[in-house]
């Protein structure tokens, strides 16, 4: 995809400005001080089996089973359209070891399918593994306007999903659900979507207006049946992300068109609709693919680790290098706490909680070279709250 830059929840009252007070530290919080711990593994190199590996995605089941996905990228595709399959490998030891690859979607005569994005649904179980399918000759740049499920000249939304922890998957089409017939190209933002504590499922998208890139929720309210899109934010917008916050608002943080910062707006009902987006100046980014998340999505309100963010990204002005893992301590307002986890050049990024005070990262390490699993802990992090 184009690589540039509800029942309705109800709102708290509180100012999107104001810093959100952090609760006093509960007396029965567990205290944690463990050595530091990180480890790497490739998933895929190119060359190997195929000509590039791309875009990751990643998500943790309730088991603690972990699940990555990305593109194999054959012939020398660069994106869609092109020959582009889409790949799951499972890991059921944090990330020391994985199954072998396992091919999701494969369409015949240089059809594609590609960027992956995971979510899994806690109450069901199921696993949600949203992408783009790109009939032939048709991506991002050159897709026309319309949502009809069955044309060949618009690209398409699709997922993919397994109600048996991704031993086998079945795919289904809702372009005609989510996309406006006005819209261009569209595609789900790779990484990892969000399950909210009231349960909606949120799944990020950004599409061409024909003026401009804008970013928009994609939500569902009943465990993945029906979906539907909410209002648009932008222009400007890309490649985006979303977080619940401690009160119930969601975050969305989004690669911009140009850089170098950050946008970040609010919502109070959900994701159907947001603030107008603005840089975050502490998150410096060269337009490019980054991930933020929960630290703890479990936490009680009264512990601190419920105010706590992770952010990913190559925390760069203007080059894709310099891999860093962010720390918030209130909610996004601020990030003193950084530790760069590839100084190299590296490009996407997605990060989950794996529990136990330890994290798991998926990123594109090197010129797009690799696909790379990181796993470290709070010891290997640093930082504090207090």
């Amino acid at each position: 995809m184009r690589k540039y830059a509800i029942p309705l929840i109800v709102s708290l009252g509180l100012s999107m400005a104001a810093p959100l007070p952090l609760p006093a530290l509960a007396e029965d919080r567990p205290q944690t001080d463990t050595a530091p711990l990180f480890e790497t593994t490739d998933l895929a190199s190119a060359g190997e089996g195929a000509h590039t590996w791309r875009i990751p995605a990643l998500e943790v089941l309730e088991d603690g089973t972990l699940i990555a996905a990305y593109d194999r990228r054959n012939d020398n595709a660069s994106d869609l359209p092109g020959n582009l399959d889409l790949v799951v490998r499972r890991s059921h030891d944090k990330g020391r070891t994985w199954t072998e690859p396992q091919i999701v979607v494969d369409y015949d005569g240089g059809v594609g399918a590609g960027d992956p994005s995971l979510l899994v649904d806690r109450e069901t179980g199921r696993i949600f593994l949203f992408h783009a399918h790109g009939p032939a000759g048709v991506g991002f740049f050159n897709s026309s306007d319309g949502n009809a499920n069955d044309s060949d000249d618009i690209l398409h939304a699709d997922y993919s999903y397994s109600d048996d922890g991704g031993l086998t998957w079945n795919t289904r089409r809702i372009t005609e659900d989510i996309k406006d017939p006005s819209w261009f190209g569209i595609f789900a933002s790779s990484g990892t979507g969000i399950q909210t504590s009231q349960g909606r499922l949120i799944q990020q998208y950004a599409y061409d207006s024909g003026d401009g890139v804008y970013a928009v929720s994609v939500y569902s309210d009943d465990n993945g049946q029906t979906w539907q899109a909410g209002e648009p934010v932008g222009p400007g917008m890309d490649e985006n992300k979303t977080v619940e916050l401690a009160d119930g608002r969601i975050m969305l943080n989004s690669r911009t068109a140009q850089g170098p910062y950050r946008l970040v707006a609010y919502s109070e009902d959900g994701g159907r609709t947001y603030s107008d987006p603005v840089p975050d100046h502490d998150l410096v980014d060269p337009t490019n693919n980054g991930a933020v998340v929960r630290y703890d999505p479990k936490a009680p309100m009264g512990w601190p680790e419920a105010h706590k963010l992770l952010f990913t990204n190559t925390n760069h002005a203007s080059s894709r290098q310099n891999l860093t893992v962010r720390m918030s301590c209130d909610d996004g307002q601020s990030w003193p706490v950084s530790k760069v986890l590839d100084p190299g050049a590296a490009a996407y990024s997605t990060i989950v909680p794996l529990g136990s005070d330890e994290f798991g990262v998926l990123y594109e390490r090197g010129n797009v070279e690799h696909i790379t699993f990181a796993r470290f802990n709070a010891g290997w992090l640093g930082g504090d709250c207090t």
